[in-house]
């Protein structure tokens, strides 16, 4: 039925009434409100901060970034996962944060490990594009004393301790 509906000549006349032809479609208010919606664009990529001294302790660390734009932001993502230089390090867990300031202290962190962090910020427009990558290291746990092994004299003292880190420790400092 189809082709042969297909292989008809059919004469189509569309009749408009004659004061819709003449009329004149003003756009100006729509024009006007479409210039006053003031648009916000997508904010520029955050600048990570590398780590401050002090920073660390054996479960945590305090990352800050910056935006060097007079962007507007609504809040920043913040994404870290362990620093690693295997192969497979990009199928280690990546943990994501909402964050409001341009600072924030994650825990639960393992002791003298590497961390990689990266930063976005994001606005009703959209989100910007990820910092550069930095890498914060978590303080070492505190070695533990071999109290069997001390020896002391009059001008001197031997103290053995051991580490309960994995990695490897820079330096130890011995108080008295």
């Amino acid at each position: 039925r189809l082709e042969e509906f297909l292989k008809r000549e059919v004469d189509l006349e569309l009749a408009t009434p004659p004061d819709f032809e003449e009329r004149v479609i003003d756009f100006s208010e729509v024009e006007q409100l479409m210039n006053s919606i003031n648009t916000i664009p997508a904010p520029c990529a955050p600048v990570i901060n590398p780590q401050a001294p002090n920073a660390a302790t054996g479960t945590s660390l305090r990352v800050c970034w910056g935006l060097f734009s007079d962007d507007t932001v609504e809040c920043y993502q913040l994404r870290y996962k362990p620093a690693s230089n295997e192969r497979h390090s990009d199928e280690q867990a990546e943990h994501t944060l909402k964050v409001k300031e341009t600072y924030c202290t994650i825990t639960n962190l393992l002791p003298n490990t590497q961390y990689e962090f990266w930063v976005s910020a994001l606005n009703a427009s959209g989100i910007s594009p990820p910092s550069e990558r930095a890498v914060y290291v978590t303080a070492p746990s505190p070695p533990t004393i071999k109290s069997k092994k001390i020896r002391s004299c009059e001008n001197a003292a031997l103290v053995c301790w051991e580490s309960r880190d994995i990695n490897p420790v820079d330096s130890y400092t011995v108080e008295l």
